[in-house]
Parts: C-alpha cells; structure tokens; sequence
C-alpha cells in the first residue's frame, strides 16, 4: 500500500512538470554557460586529494563510498540546486523502472554543500553532493537542476555494477598486418559460472571503451565460441573489430601554481580581474616518432599548490591555446580532453588567426594539471585525432569492459560485470 502511494505521488510530481526540465539528454551535457569543471568520481577518505579525479564515475553496488559530483556556478551568487537519478539500459536510453524500483528514497535531493570561492579573481559557488547508494545495478543519468526555474543545469552519466561474471583479458598489438604499429588489441572471455544465461550467444551485452570515454566505444560484440559445459563464451576477433587506434600521449600543462610558470606555459599576463596564461605553441606530432610521456589519459586534475584546496581556492584562468599547422577551411578543430567532458562544441573550438599563423582557442579553465589533444573534425563529421597526434601502438591507455544483462521477467538492463586492462601501464 505504501509503495502505491509513493509511485501515485511520483506520477503526479511528473505530470505537473516540476520534477526536471523536458529537454534532459540522455548523455553528459551541461546546459548553463555558467556551469563550469563538472566532476563526478568515486569518493576518498581526503575530500581534496587530486586523484580522485582521475577514477570513472563507476562504483560496486554494494559500496560504502559514494560517487561525488562537483560543479562550479560562475555567476558569483548563490542558487539552490537540487538532483534527480534516472536509470537506463544498456544503449543509454531511459529504462521502464520507476523510481521507487532502483532508489531508496524519494527521487529528488536538494544539494546542501557548498562554499564561496576564497582568494581568487575569478569569483564562483562551489557545489558538492554525494550520489545516494541505489538498488539495482546499471547505467544511470544525474541531472542537476536549478530550484528555481527547474531548468537542468548539468547531467553525467555514471555506472553501478555487480560481480555476476568474471572476465579475464589482455591488450596487445594489434594482429592486423596494417595496424600493428599504430593499434591496440582486447582480447577476453567471459565465465559465467554461477550465473544463469538462457541463451548464452546473445544474452549478454559488452561494451569496451579506451579511456572510459564514451566517444571510443566499441559494442555490439557477439562470442565467437561457446562452451557450455564450461560456462565460458570465448571473444576471439579476425575482423579487427576489438582494435582501437594507439594514439598519443595527452599534451598537458600544470597551473596549479600562479607565482611562476608551470610546465607547458610560455607566459603569464596579470590582470586585475584574472590571470591569463599563455602556452607553448604547438605542432603536430603525427608525422613524429613516438615519444613517452607521463600522462593522465586524457584526465583533468583540479589542484592549488600553496593551500591545497582546490575545490574553493584554484582560480580560474582564461588559457590560451595555439596550434601551428597549415590552415584548412575544410576541417574544424578542437582542443579536447575531460575538462570539457570529451564535447567538441563552442567552447573548445579553435579558429585560424592568419597573423600567427596557428589556430587557436582562448578556453577559461580551473588551475590544475590539464591533459588535452587536438581533434579535427571534417564533412562527414566524424572525429579525427590522428590527424594532428598521430597513433603508436606503444601509447599507454586504459581499457575497461562493461557486461550488461536483462534477467528474464526483468524490464531494465542490469551491469552484472566489469574489467579495467592496462596497457603499457608505466606509473
């Protein structure tokens, strides 16, 4: 009867439209110019300690640490916000569930964390909110919308999974003749002994990404070999579909002190409103030889030196940005990394300046340790990093596997698997 009531309820909050904005995607988007380093990651006994930021939003089921989601409001004020989770399935779309089927309290949290900005130019609220622990494993969207308007400001995608199945894998060069000096294998299988699949050849659904990016992904894998008796699907691939190009390593630059000039910045221009930091000119290095580098894998580490509270005491800086290669009116380009959560919009685009010959883009960025590439984009509108970084099947990378399942009678996508595989893993 209690159940009942709180679905009524849910219903009727839905239907007078002020539970969420109409107009949430699906995928990691921030809506508010004025939102600004949107981090979700799972949580550390030190709220401050910059590696937390270099973790996937993704935890256990049955962890007692939660996910934690930052944001910055740049309009100096505060604003009430508040946060709705919505579940989906395997592809991302929303699933069937209710609320009360995958949450253990009513579905819209108010967030009470935050602080002002202290000893910066820039002046900002910073928020903080901690995910509440859910009942059923899967992909899930957090949308945070303002208590005003109720207009989304933000949403991340994030992930809770099980242990149902036990994957084993391995990355190496690529097998292909073509691609083995410059692409990455995944080899894996999947035991699912214990676990129940009704038809074990096409129950379960994978997902690889490198660098838990969304935007290198590969699905829609099927086992080429099945053995029943030993509950084990077998992943073998002759049509390079577990490849992915190498790349490079990320450029960066660390600003996380403003006293001096940190590594990749050329020049430091002092204003009364900001600090303004000038990079070293770039080139590209896809025509170059493979070079080691110690990088973040594309990750963005918000830090302040002298105080060590980053969260409310970095700054905020407008950093410029400088390729010099030849001018192409076909092809846009775009500075890329997570601290624009992998989106190539206005933000990051770069424009030509025929006076430097050089596209560039002047982006306002959190002090930190920020890893970045260049990315072209063409007609077709596919991404192209290669174009400007090249790829080396040396280049170190992270790889992790997701396995989704739909139990019979269930009516949501559940993630009853995961696997992270290093390659050439040096730190």
């Amino acid at each position: 009867m209690r159940d009942n009531l709180i679905i009524y309820i849910l219903i009727l909050f839905n239907l007078t439209g002020k539970a969420q904005s109409t107009n949430v995607l699906l995928e990691d988007h921030i809506y508010n110019d004025k939102i600004r380093t949107v981090l979700l990651y799972p949580a550390l006994d030190d709220p401050e300690n910059p590696t937390r930021l270099i973790s996937p939003p993704l935890i256990q089921l049955q962890s007692q640490a939660p996910l934690v989601l930052e944001f910055d409001d740049m309009k100096g004020v505060y604003e009430g916000y508040r946060a709705k989770i919505i579940h989906c399935n395997a592809d991302w779309t929303k699933s069937n569930l209710n609320d009360i089927e995958f949450t253990y309290e009513y579905n819209d949290y108010r967030i009470l964390k935050y602080d002002q900005s202290f000893s910066t130019k820039v002046p900002y609220y910073h928020y903080r909110f901690e995910v509440p622990r859910l009942k059923l494993s899967g992909n899930y969207i957090l949308v945070v919308y303002s208590d005003g308007d109720r207009n989304a400001v933000l949403s991340r995608r994030f992930m809770v999974y099980e242990n149902r199945i036990n994957i084993n894998a391995q990355a190496r060069f690529s097998q292909g003749i073509d691609q083995q000096f410059a692409d990455q294998q995944i080899d894996f299988t999947i035991n699912y002994n214990g676990y129940q699949l009704i038809a074990p050849q096409t129950d379960l659904k994978v997902v690889m990404r490198k660098n838990f990016r969304w935007d290198q992904m590969r699905t829609n894998f099927k086992p080429t070999n099945v053995r029943p008796f030993d509950h084990i699907l077998e992943y073998t691939f002759f049509n390079l579909e577990n490849t992915f190009p190498g790349g490079n390593e990320f450029r960066y630059f660390d600003s996380r002190t403003l006293a001096a000039r940190g590594f990749g910045i050329i020049e430091l221009q002092r204003e009364a409103d900001f600090t303004k930091l000038i990079l070293f000119p770039d080139k590209s290095r896809a025509e170059n030889s493979y070079l080691q580098l110690e990088d973040l894998n594309g990750q963005y580490i918000v830090d302040q030196r002298e105080s060590g509270r980053g969260s409310v005491e970095a700054d905020y800086t407008p950093v410029l940005f400088n390729l010099h290669i030849a001018e192409d009116p076909d092809m846009t380009v775009y500075v890329n990394g997570s601290f624009n959560l992998w989106q190539l919009n206005e933000r990051n685009k770069m424009t030509y300046n025929p006076d430097t010959q050089a596209y560039e883009a002047e982006i306002l960025l959190k002090q930190g340790v920020v890893n970045y590439d260049y990315t072209v984009v063409r007609a077709n509108g596919k991404p192209d990093e290669s174009y400007v970084e090249g790829n080396y099947a040396a280049t170190e990378n992270d790889y992790d596997i997701l396995v989704y399942h739909r139990p019979p009678a269930s009516r949501a996508d559940l993630l009853v698997g995961y696997r992270t595989v290093e390659w050439n893993r040096r730190r």
